[in-house]
């Protein structure tokens, strides 16, 4: 990676030469500098407090053993992992991910999103994230259970209200919250909002299930709005995905007027051109915990095709990733714009490769990055976090509100911030030197121990 700041050069260099191996950390860190070069230009404070060293750097790692008993009575063992970022602005905050893909780089790289992320939120709080290589998919119940409290043993001295909030993130629903919580509770000793995504029967806030799908649409809708004068309304959509943030996208996308034609899995996609229907991808996803194929089984004139690429091929004004990094590539960028979509909005973390990106750029396409498009969830999660302080429960409509003033006052602050540093309209650039300009000041503001 060549930056044009010296600066920015050398400490990139540096980040590569410890973490060579952390392919998907150096790729969300290289967009990140690359988008501060005219920040880093024009305050020199920034290179004298080292600022960049400081902010690329983990406050702490935590690495840690999981031993569990499966059904059967045999002892399994996985890795867990906490990686609290920054806590320049509040305390840590960010999702635990459950799946085999699950690394030391694809935490590191979603705690450092999760930094600018949570910066954009407006509201006071850090970064941070943390999961394992454990597949809840084909577990029971009591194994899942089992899992959770062994990883809640040792997660729960590193954590609390006030330091560091996790939440559900991929592989993590209400159920695994549940056990989570439960295991904290019966360790500290103490009924604190210590995580978020919670029941609603144990402090958990009404909207947070459905936030980052309705808040990556209503970025989106603001996006479309502003600069192009447009909406969701007669547009044809296609989400990748098929968990949460699929599922409730897919539904407010519908409500601004919108036709969503394509979800998908992780074993391929389906087709409806008459529209998906909501209440069976549910009742699958859901209540079966059942896969994206058996739709086309159910619903007539759907269908079912095997890989999961093939959905960008589908002809969309409106494109909404939504399932996992780097799954956008640039073949399917350039499929997606030889079709003519008009707008990509990234509601997984980092879906599109960086070529990917470029391409939409450089043809005109809105594209609404993920640090700031899918930003609904941890927005909420920080509410439910004021809930819970308070020891209060907001009506969901009050929630919703609430959500939707924050998801265009995410959009303005990224546009504003690209036009000031004259880079109009990339939203990208924006997304990340409005999220890093809050933290750095503090950073600044805390003195260098910090």
């Amino acid at each position: 990676m060549k930056f044009k700041s010296a600066y920015l050069q050398k400490v990139y260099d540096g980040l590569e030469a410890r973490n060579g191996e952390q392919k998907e950390f150096l790729q969300a860190a290289a967009e990140v500098l690359e988008s501060l070069e005219p920040v880093v230009e024009q305050n020199p404070k920034l290179e004298e407090q080292g600022v960049i060293e400081r902010i690329v750097e983990p406050e702490r790692i935590i690495m840690f053993r999981v031993s569990w008993v499966d059904d059967a009575g045999k002892v399994q063992v996985n890795r867990g992992y906490r990686v609290q970022f920054n806590s320049a602005i509040g305390p840590y905050k960010g999702g635990l991910r459950l799946h085999p893909s699950v690394t030391l780089s694809v935490i590191k790289f979603l705690g450092f999103e999760q930094i600018f992320k949570n910066s954009l939120t407006g509201l006071p709080i850090g970064g941070g994230k943390g999961g394992s290589d454990f597949d809840p998919k084909g577990k029971s119940d009591g194994e899942v259970m089992r899992f959770c409290q062994s990883f809640m043993t040792e997660l729960s001295k590193h954590i609390g209200a006030d330091t560091d909030v996790p939440a559900g993130d991929i592989g993590v629903g209400g159920r695994e919250i549940g056990y989570l919580f439960g295991q904290y509770k019966r360790l500290r000793n103490e009924y604190t909002g210590v995580l978020t995504g919670k029941g609603l029967t144990y402090g958990g806030s009404l909207a947070r299930t459905e936030a980052t799908g309705y808040g990556l649409c209503y970025y989106t809708q603001e996006m479309l709005s502003c600069m192009k004068s447009d909406s969701f309304q007669g547009k044809t959509v296609v989400i990748s995905g098929s968990g949460n943030v699929a599922i409730y996208a897919t539904q407010k996308a519908t409500q601004l007027g919108g036709k969503v034609v394509a979800l998908s899995d992780s074993n391929g996609y389906v087709y409806d051109p008459n529209g998906i229907q909501l209440d069976v991808v549910k009742q699958i996803k859901e209540v079966e915990r059942g896969r994206i194929k058996e739709y086309a089984e159910r619903v007539e004139g759907a269908e079912y095709h095997e890989g999961c690429k093939g959905i960008w091929t589908i002809k969309c004004d409106i494109a909404l990733p939504c399932a996992t990094q780097n799954e956008l590539d640039l073949e399917s960028a350039e499929a997606l714009v030889a079709n003519g979509v008009i707008a990509v909005c990234e509601g997984a973390n980092m879906p599109s490769t960086p070529d990917a990106v470029a391409k939409f750029q450089e043809s005109g396409v809105l594209f609404g990055p993920a640090k700031a498009a899918n930003a609904g969830g941890v927005a909420t999660s920080a509410l439910e976090m004021s809930q819970n302080s308070q020891r209060l429960s907001w009506t969901f409509e009050e929630v919703d509100a609430k959500l939707e003033g924050i998801m265009k006052n995410i959009f303005h602050a990224c546009y504003d911030a690209a036009e000031k540093y004259g880079v109009k309209g990339n939203l990208v650039a924006g997304a990340n030197i409005a999220g890093f300009e809050k933290v750095a000041d503090a950073m600044i503001a805390q003195g260098i121990a910090y």
